[in-house]
Parts: structure tokens; sequence; C-alpha cells
């Protein structure tokens, strides 16, 4: 039998079946959801979250003050797909007294699987051998045509050495980088034992690394963090990899510095906007590689995401202990 009073969760996107099943399953809640793989108007989502007890969201969507006041008091639980939160208004969710769900480790492999091979393929030159095998610039054997740069006896810099970078050093170790270094907000000895990797200032990874990893979180400190500056102490030889968020990188800085020559390579998961408009500079360049932010995209990662995301929002609404919960 179910409960007189249900309680009204809307999700903003069609989630992966796993997700689905344990809200559909929710015998206390009433669900409505945007049944679109594209992301839900603006218009659309703050008549869908109006009254609603709960709310299951993607990175697409923009949770700010006037959605929370769309929203109404009802509002209760916020459960994001996504480890990344920088789309909440975090301080006016707390002031609310509304509990915040998300979705890190789960998406940890998959990101840093996809990390390594941005890098390789950046690196070493692939979509332009693709390319050359396309338009038939393949001919004779060259020493030194489509030769890129490789990770044997390299430095690596990780700029944020979490979860993700982490996950990106163990990869990446049994390459035969020689030597690794991190930057971030304070060192993290411990876990930075196992690949006797190097706390540095920023300034001195940019110059000394031969790769450099970008994976730490979206904050005021970091928007803009690679940046004319930071490129000008890069080697000539050195390639960038990000796969945090857009906006740690100055995109007009990183354009000027591929197309002088004064950095080799860069390879982008993400971007500023998303997606990247088709006339884009940088979709000029044959030494940028850019990818639609898919740094998660595989159907086990994004399966167990949308469970988790589900049952965060489920046993905040609930009252009990959300699996993983954001302490605000």
């Amino acid at each position: 039998m179910r409960p007189a009073r249900l309680m009204k969760v809307f999700v903003t996107r069609r989630i992966p079946p796993e997700g689905r099943a344990v809200l559909a399953g929710a015998a206390d809640c009433e669900v409505e959801q945007w049944d679109s793989d594209e992301p839900i108007p603006r218009k659309e989502l703050e008549r869908g979250v109006a009254g609603a007890h709960g709310l299951l969201c993607l990175l697409t969507e923009q949770v700010d003050r006037t959605l929370l006041d769309a929203a109404g008091a009802n509002l209760k639980v916020i459960s994001t797909m996504s480890v990344g939160v920088d789309h909440l208004a975090l301080d006016e969710i707390k002031k609310r007294g509304i509990r915040v769900g998300y979705t890190p480790d789960v998406l940890t492999d998959a990101t840093a699987e996809l990390a390594v091979s941005l890098l390789l393929t950046t690196s070493r030159r692939l979509p332009e051998a693709i390319e050359e095998v396309k338009n038939g610039g393949w001919t004779a054997w060259k020493p030194l045509w489509m030769c890129g740069h490789g990770l044997t006896k390299s430095t690596v810099g990780i700029i944020g050495l979490g979860r993700i970078g982490q996950a990106i050093a163990r990869r990446l170790k049994p390459f035969g980088v020689q030597r690794f270094l991190y930057s971030g907000r304070q060192p993290k000895p411990q876990e930075a034992a196992e690949f006797q990797a190097e706390f540095v200032p920023t300034a001195q990874l940019a110059a000394e690394a031969d790769f450099i990893v970008v994976t730490c979180s979206l904050t005021p400190a970091t928007k803009g963090l690679c940046n004319k500056d930071f490129f000008r102490l890069m080697k000539k030889t050195a390639v960038l990899v990000n796969i945090s968020r857009g906006d740690v990188v100055n995109q007009d800085d990183l354009y000027q510095a591929l197309a002088s020559g004064q950095i080799a390579a860069a390879g982008l998961d993400v971007t500023t906007p998303e997606p990247l408009p088709t006339s884009h500079p940088l979709l000029t360049l044959k030494n940028c590689v850019i990818l639609p932010h898919i740094g998660s995209a595989t159907h086990g990662t994004r399966n167990v995401m949308s469970l988790l995301a589900a049952n965060n929002l489920l046993a905040g609404l609930r009252g009990e202990p959300m699996p993983s919960e954001l302490k605000l």
C-alpha cells in the first residue's frame, strides 16, 4: 500500500538503467523525469523542480538561487550525478539546510584511463597520423615523420594529486616515467610516497615537467591557472592535458602558446564552453586534441554513477546517511 503523501522527486535527464530502476521502486516517492538525453531547458527545469522534495541533476544544470527559489521550501536533497559540484551554489544550499549527494570514487578509474589515453594520443600525434593514412600523406618511411614525445625517462607533473591524480600516476608509472612532480594546496606525503612524487610550486612544475596533467578542482584559486605566464614557463617540447574543468585553462592563451610553438601540444577533455563551438580557433590546430568531456564514459561507470546518485537521493529524503554525502 502506497503512503498517502508521496515525496516529489524531479530528475533532470534520462539516467542509466540501474539508477532509474532504484527510483522506480521507491514506493514513498513520486518521480518525474525530463525524458531526454538532451539538457532540460531552464524554464522546464524551474517548472519541474517547483514543490520538489528531491532533485537529481547533472553537471549541465546550474542550481543557483533562482532555481532554489523556484523549488521552494520543500526541497531537502540535491543529488548530482557527478564528482564535480561547481554547478551548485553551495553557500546558498547550505544556508537553506539542503543536503547534497555526489558521486566521487566510482568514476576515478574510468577518468584516469581516459587521461592516459588522451596523453598518449596527443603526445604521439595519433589524430594527425590517422588523417595522413586517410588523405594519402603516408608514403615512404621517413626518419622524423610523425615523431612525437615518449614517456620513458620523462618528468610528469600532476596539478592536484587527489584520487584521480593518483590513479593517473599509478597508470603512468609502468611506462618508465623517471620523476613525478605534483602541486596543490598542501603536500600529501602519504599519497605521494607510492610514486616518490615531489611536492613543488606550480611554477616549478610548469618549468620542469615534460607532461602536465591538470586534475584539480575548479576554485577561485585555480580558475585561469594555466595562462600565458604558465605556458611561458613550460618547455617547448611539453604536452598539457586537462581533464579537470575548462576554466582552469585560459583557452585564448593556450591557443597562442600552441599556434606559436611555445609548447608542443595539448589534449583537452574539458572546455569552456561545453560543447565547444565548431568555429573555435583551438579546433584549427593539429597539435590540439579535444574530446567531448567523456572522462567517465564507460557503460559500467555511468550505471554505477546513476545508482549512487539515486541511492544518495533516497537516503537523504528518508533522513538516512547517504552513501556519499558532500559535507557542507
